[in-house]
């Protein structure tokens, strides 16, 4: 039978990534949602300046890196399972 912290552990981190998630997408809708605003605002009242590219770069900078810190860094082999591997590979070594 499995360690009932085990169980619970596994929980808590289900958790955390689910809460993870939920952030990014809210992130999201949020941005696509002011962008399109702005967008609108821009086009309508001085079209003949797109100004709303400095907000919608410099906001999906900060949503790409949202992106990575929730999906991204497993796609590269850096994830948690990295930072484990890693951490044992290091305390291995120590106790040569």
């Amino acid at each position: 039978m499995e360690p009932e912290n085990s169980k619970e552990q596994r929980y808590e981190n289900a958790q955390k990534r689910v809460k993870d998630i939920k952030g990014f997408y809210t992130h999201l809708t949020i941005y696509c949602v002011v962008i399109s605003t702005l967008v609108f605002i821009n086009l309508k009242f001085e079209p003949h300046f797109h100004w709303f590219w400095f907000s919608a770069l410099g906001w999906g900078v900060g949503l790409f890196f949202h992106w990575l810190r929730v999906f991204g860094f497993n796609l590269f082999g850096f994830g948690q399972k990295w930072e484990e591997k890693k951490i044992k590979q290091i305390m291995d070594e120590q106790n040569k």
